[in-house]
């Protein structure tokens, strides 16, 4: 039975009392921070305490752009105390996501990904919404909240971002609350934080990666080798979408001992999170939508196979792996 927004709002406070302190783990990126401003502005009020609480340390400029301009104080898991808090919320994310966020029992989950079966007091997941910020944009309407303009920037961003402008999966319901935000948010703030992709550091790997790119049928594949923050291989993945002709871009680099491959495509009549899980799924984590998908694995699983200090061997193994063909059953 379907659910109005307003008893969803009611079964969400229903979760609180006066005297909570109350904790918001995210794995903070414009989607998940904006949830949880909206969730600490939804209690603000009706508990004693909200703290945000990151469990990756945030490293893209464009993140660290929201963050300064929105003014969102984020305090990382690791300076956490547990035992100061008695209830415990996640938002754009699941528990089984993320070994960091088994430490605590959640109590509230709200998130737009595909259900993982964690039991909780109160979940909302909706898998169909293209973000979990249109979700958190009807919480505050039904709350008749009028959002701060920082509040409504986040959502309208994080909206903005995960839909790519509308161009992957979304539903009317983002739209609404995406013409909602609309009217509140300083799109000039928000345009600063879009336009902030890039840091001087990063330049090297894009001057890298033109040298050493491999294009196949359409297909461009880069391997960055050792990278400083895996969110650079989703910066050049999304570049080299914009070369004319190119269907498939397919950048891997190596953080942390962990293999990271992005893959993107152009949308028609392919699915990139079944090739990623193909090539990759016995590896370790491999998945995503139609045109964006992402594969992690420890680097321990092929240290037999390939010279990881060898970035050309590294990038044929990944041009293989992607182009075998799947086997008949």
């Amino acid at each position: 039975m379907l659910t109005s927004a307003s008893e969803k709002l009611n079964n969400f406070y229903s979760r609180f009392t006066g005297k909570d302190n109350v904790l918001v783990l995210i794995n903070a990126d414009p989607d998940a921070i904006a949830c949880a401003m909206a969730v600490k502005r939804l209690l603000w009020g009706k508990v004693s305490s909200v703290t945000i609480s990151s469990i990756n340390i945030i490293k893209r400029p464009d993140n660290l752009a929201m963050v300064r301009l929105l003014g969102v104080n984020l305090v990382h898991i690791s300076q956490i105390d547990g035992g100061k808090y008695t209830s415990f919320v996640i938002v754009d994310s699941q528990p089984n996501h993320n070994e960091a966020f088994s430490k605590f029992q959640y109590n509230v989950i709200i998130d737009h990904h595909p259900e993982t079966n964690y039991e909780a007091e109160y979940k909302d997941i909706r898998p169909k919404y293209g973000a979990t910020a249109s979700m958190l944009t009807e919480y505050l309407r039904a709350a008749k909240i009028k959002p701060s303009y920082k509040l409504a920037t986040a959502l309208y961003y994080a909206i903005k971002i995960d839909t790519s402008d509308f161009e992957r999966k979304a539903v009317v319901e983002d739209i609404k609350a995406f013409q909602f935000l609309f009217r509140h948010a300083n799109i000039n703030i928000a345009r600063k934080i879009e336009q902030a992709e890039l840091n001087l550091s990063f330049l090297k790997y894009f001057k890298h990666a033109l040298e050493t790119m491999k294009k196949r049928k359409g297909k461009i594949f880069v391997h960055a080798g050792q990278v400083v923050n895996p969110d650079i291989c989703v910066l050049l993945a999304d570049f080299f979408m914009k070369v004319s002709y190119i269907q498939w871009s397919i950048v891997s680099g190596i953080y942390n001992d962990v293999l990271v491959v992005i893959l993107r495509n152009d949308g028609l009549r392919k699915n990139a999170g079944k090739v990623a899980k193909e090539a990759f799924g016995n590896l370790g984590s491999a998945g995503g939508h139609k045109s964006m998908a992402r594969a992690e694995f420890p680097v321990s699983a092929l240290k037999d196979n390939i010279d990881l200090a060898n970035d050309e061997m590294v990038l044929k193994w990944i041009i293989t792996r992607i182009e075998k063909k799947p086997r008949k059953k």
